[in-house]
Formats: C-alpha cells, structure tokens, sequence
C-alpha cells in the first residue's frame, strides 16, 4: 500500500512539472511572437529599400553585389539549445550537411548547441558559437553577429554568407530555410519580400545619394535585418515546439497510472 502511494504521489508531482515546464514554453513563444511583430514594418521598409536601390543596379561593381574569390562560405545556423523539438534541429542540419556544399570549405557560425555539436561531428569548422542568444535574442545580438561575419566578408576569409534557419508558420507547419545574405542579388531579396506577404507594398523613391554609397550603408543593415529576423523565427519554432512537447508529455503523464494506482484511488 505504501509503494501505490509513494507511486501516486510521483504522479502527482511529475505533472505539476510538466504543466510549468508547458507554461513556461508558452510564455517564452508568446514573447517571440510579439517581437516579430513589431519589427516587421522596420524589416519590411528595409526590403522594399533593397528592392527599389537594387532594381538601379545594374553596371555597379561593389564586393557586396559580387561576392569574393575565396571558395569557403559562412554559413549562420540556428538550433535550439535542448531537445524537446522534434526534428527541428536535424530538419536545419540537414540543409548543410546534405545540400552542395563542400563541409571542409565551410565556417559555421553557430546560434544553438545542437547544430554545433552535430555540425562539429560531420567534421565543420565552428568559427563562433553564439548559442546564449538563441531563446532570447535581441537586435543587438543580432547586429554584433552580423558584423563579426561581415568583417570575414570584408577581410576576404570567406566569399559568401548563408543563413540557415526554421521559418515558423504555426505550431504545427514549421520550413528549414537556407537562404544566401551576400551577396546580394535582386531575385534573391524580390523572393524575400514575396515571401513574407510584402510584395504589394512596394515603394516609389528618390535617392540623393550615389547607388553604391547606398549600398555600402543598406546593405549591412538588410543582413543585420534577415539575421534578427532568423533568429525570431527559430525562437518562435523552438518555443512552439517545446509547448506541443510539453502538451505531449503531459498527456502522458495523465496516462501514467497503473492498475495498482486506479485500484488504489476505487478504495479511497
């Protein structure tokens, strides 16, 4: 009788973690949701920006439009730092290690532990671990990233820069994206703004100053821009995720008991 108690209580209490752990995923993806919220008219501006400047475009030579001689690529990956997330972070492994690229000629800059390590294992470089941003990124964040990759960019220790990350529809439809940041062609930023739903929006203007003087400025900020973006997005998918795990495991642990339990709660 005393084992089905002890038993009952274990129960008991492993819910009442389960049911915290739950809410604490929630809040953590409801916090994602009003972030990418509110930056999407900036982010929004800055890709119609890009649009309008690259549609003039033609005839500039500018690093940032061509790209650079050295084959080795950037690559920004962004996981989750714990499991509970499906397929979430092998979907985005995947897209590295089973895409054209040549894994020796890579250097990652990793957001998240569990695409470092499985990244590290199939034998990538790791140039920079940034995984304590990755549940609660800021802008900040985002732009000290973009300018340590920038400056790789700059100093010719790489010749592209790609991003690979989780785009978040809902908590059930979640889309492994690997998209290239530089350099930048206008098919590749008219697919960006058609994606998020902007393409509608597009802006007539004027710019006083010379194309490539522009571009030296917007450009950053538009990588910057993608970079939060990402890193909003995976936090909306890890945060979505690990409130469906939570639910799951919830539902398991209301299922727990044993015929001693049940026979045990009919005597009481």
């Amino acid at each position: 009788m005393r084992d089905i108690k002890r038993r009952r209580s274990s129960i008991q209490s492993t819910g009442q973690i389960t049911r915290a752990m739950k809410l604490v995923a929630t809040v953590k993806l409801q916090k994602a949701r009003e972030k990418a919220e509110h930056t999407r008219p900036y982010s929004d501006g800055v890709y119609q920006t890009m649009q309008s400047i690259l549609e003039r475009s033609a005839g500039i030579s500018h690093p940032y439009l061509q790209g650079g001689d050295n084959p080795r690529k950037a690559v920004i990956v962004m996981t989750s730092n714990r499991g509970l997330a499906g397929g979430y972070n092998a979907n985005v492994v995947k897209l590295i290690t089973q895409g054209n690229f040549d894994l020796k000629e890579l250097d990652i800059y990793a957001v998240g532990k569990k695409g470092k390590d499985a990244l590290q294992r199939a034998g990538c470089k790791i140039s920079l671990d940034c995984s304590d941003i990755c549940e609660e990124p800021t802008y900040a964040d985002a732009a000290a990233l973009g300018r340590r990759v920038l400056t790789s960019f700059a100093q010719g220790e790489v010749g592209e820069i790609w991003l690979a990350y989780t785009s978040f529809i809902n908590t059930v439809v979640h889309e492994p994206r690997l998209i290239r940041l530089l350099p930048v062609s206008k098919e590749d930023v008219d697919e960006k703004v058609e994606r998020e739903g902007s393409a509608g929006l597009k802006l007539q203007m004027n710019f006083e100053a010379e194309e490539e003087s522009i571009l030296e400025m917007l450009i950053p900020k538009y990588m910057i821009s993608m970079i939060y973006g990402g890193l909003l997005e995976a936090a909306q998918e890890a945060g979505g995720l690990a409130a469906s795990r939570w639910d799951e495991i919830e539902m398991d642990v209301n299922r727990q008991p044993d015929d001693q339990v049940y026979e045990f709660e009919n005597l009481e």
